[in-house]
């Protein structure tokens, strides 16, 4: 097993699991603040979960010797649109799904047996996301503005409730 290619392939994906978490967090403070709860706690949850991938990455980065390189894949994108969003998060995470099969299939080729398992459960974990980004555009197709605007409801009295 060539150790520097495991190293190097889990590395790129620390880059594009931080990028996702710093997008994803921009999302969910814009979205907070257009008062759209449940959408902006979507975003949230997923940047926590790929914090833990890069958690997970870089365990076994250090487990074959090698560097956890903490740098970002590229700038956030500065979108407010929620729409724009999802597409955004889903093209993120089709890119992440086709990146980390293709890891997986170079380290199983490298005999490197639990980076492919790594890899392989990060893949299920971007069909998830994406299928949950999916089913919000979705649901703002389906039912329009009106479905936004149902999310504002209450967020007011909420805020306030949690302020006291």
């Amino acid at each position: 097993m060539d150790r520097s290619q495991s190293i190097a392939l889990l590395n790129h994906a620390v880059a594009d699991e931080l990028q996702a978490v710093h997008q994803y967090m921009y999302f969910h403070f814009h979205l907070d603040d257009q008062g759209l709860g449940p959408i902006s706690l979507l975003f949230k949850r997923i940047a926590i979960e790929e914090m833990m991938h890069v958690e997970r990455l870089a365990e076994r980065i250090l487990f074959l010797k090698g560097e956890v390189q903490m740098v970002t894949a590229g700038p956030v994108e500065t979108l407010t649109d929620p729409m724009a969003m999802l597409k955004k998060a889903m093209a993120m995470e089709a890119s992440s799904q086709d990146d980390y099969n293709k890891a997986a299939l170079a380290c199983g080729a490298n005999a490197d047996a639990v980076t492919k398992q790594i890899f392989e459960g990060l893949v299920v974990d971007e069909e998830r996301h994406f299928d949950l980004f999916e089913k919000e555009m979705e649901k703002i197709e389906r039912f329009g503005p009106s479905y936004l605007a149902l999310q504002s409801f209450g967020q007011g009295e909420a805020k306030g409730t949690a302020a006291e």
